[in-house]
């Protein structure tokens, strides 16, 4: 082979290295599989899944599908916590919020951005945790649930003084699902991110935040 043709060559995988490493964090790991492929096992839980929600199987719930197990389990706490959760579906996207960003999990917070702010979860709030920084402007409840969950997120524990404040406002019930939202979602969160699931191609990644 010529110096130059060497030299070529070089240039050539120089500049397609990156495009296949690009393309290989794209690709998901955990195809979804196609519905005439299912097992037995995964058509039962689908078909559940679609008499719970009124569709197939979508989003975090494409790779849960290689445990049907696991993903009827999930869909069924999310059936709850996600529409039914006793802070409330506005309170609760906050916290969906929060937790997306933690994990840098743009599918979720593709999916729930749009949602929190229908549910009355201002602009500048979403944009300031979009961001990395504590919103400047929050209600009470805002700032009870905000504080309560990025303790728990942050420290893994919650101070007295905010589980009295929240226990005071929500009960011991209403804390109870206010953990368990940051718990459920966390999980979803670091599903997607082990599969690589990708957001759709109108969809913007979250600012990466240094580790």
């Amino acid at each position: 082979m010529t110096r130059r043709r060497r030299a070529l060559t070089l240039a050539a995988l120089s500049l397609a290295l990156p495009l296949a490493t690009a393309a290989a964090r794209a690709q998901d790991r955990l195809p979804t599989i196609p519905p005439q492929d299912y097992t037995p096992e995964q058509k039962q839980a689908a078909e559940a899944f679609a008499q719970a929600r009124g569709k197939p199987p979508f989003g975090p719930f494409e790779p849960l599908m290689y445990s049907p197990e696991v993903m009827t389990l999930a869909r069924s706490m999310g059936d709850y916590l996600r529409f039914k959760p006793k802070i409330g579906t506005t309170l609760s996207e906050l916290v969906i919020l929060m937790t997306a960003r933690r994990w840098t999990q743009d599918y979720e917070w593709y999916v729930h951005a749009p949602i929190a702010e229908k549910a009355g979860i201002a602009p500048e709030i979403i944009a300031a945790i979009r961001d990395g920084r504590r919103p400047a402007r929050m209600s009470e409840d805002e700032t009870l649930v905000y504080d309560f969950t990025a303790e728990l997120q942050d420290t893994k524990r919650v101070s007295d003084a905010t589980f009295a404040r929240a226990e005071s406002r929500f009960g011991k019930p209403g804390v109870v699902d206010l953990a368990a939202i940051s718990g459920y979602y966390t999980f979803l969160a670091m599903e997607l991110n082990a599969a690589r699931y990708p957001i759709p191609a109108d969809g913007k990644p979250l600012p990466r935040m240094p580790e």
